[in-house]
């Protein structure tokens, strides 16, 4: 792809990084913001600034926050005795797009996966051990893709709280295998979660 500008060619290559966006997509959409006020593409700029600086992650949980604790935590209306396991925020927001779910979280930052290399050290699983060891959770929810990572993943947290008295249980298939949890329709998903089943039978099917 030729360029008459460098400025517009620097442009472009930044925007094809992301995720999904190649090069025509990522020079209609710099030449879109081009024909914007000078203002909107300032504002823009400041705000993905602004979310690189100052985004936190949950102490509790480890979902995205602009505080120490994300708005869930905070919330004392939902309920403590159950935490729903994911990998990501993506899930969290999808899974809250449903209204079904009333208990907490836990984002677990990936899944195990030695191909890529990331193992149980590189996730958020000593974490989620602490918080079912405090005594207030009754109820873990598996959440994750029906993968090989996921299962694996979902297995391995499960020996790990083989100690403690604890309902296990995991969303029902009705997302097909393979499938990511933030791709699901909603009450596809909603219904997955309220008829959730025992891990143990789902480690037998």
């Amino acid at each position: 792809m030729e360029f008459s500008s460098k400025l517009l060619e620097n442009a472009v290559s930044e925007m094809s990084h992301l995720p999904g966006i190649g090069k025509r997509t990522a020079l209609r959409l710099v030449l879109h913001l081009l024909r914007q006020p000078e203002s909107q593409t300032e504002a823009l700029s400041k705000a993905l600034l602004n979310l690189r600086l100052t985004i936190k992650f949950c102490e509790q949980c480890h979902n995205l926050c602009d505080t120490v604790k994300c708005e869930i935590c905070s919330n004392g209306f939902r309920d403590e005795s159950q935490i729903c396991v994911v990998e990501d925020i993506r899930d969290v927001m999808a899974i809250e797009n449903t209204g079904t779910f009333r208990g907490l979280y836990h984002v677990l930052g990936g899944k195990i996966s030695p191909m890529d290399g990331v193992g149980p050290h590189d996730l958020n699983i000593e974490s989620l051990v602490t918080r079912v060891a405090s005594g207030n959770v009754k109820e873990l929810i598996f959440a994750l893709s029906s993968t090989i990572e996921g299962d694996t993943t979902n297995f391995y947290i499960f020996k790990k709280l083989n100690g403690f008295e604890l309902k296990v249980s995991t969303i029902a298939r009705g997302i097909a295998v393979g499938d990511e949890l933030e791709y699901a329709d909603e009450i596809t998903l909603g219904r997955s979660i309220q008829n959730r089943i025992p891990f143990e039978s789902a480690i037998k099917s």
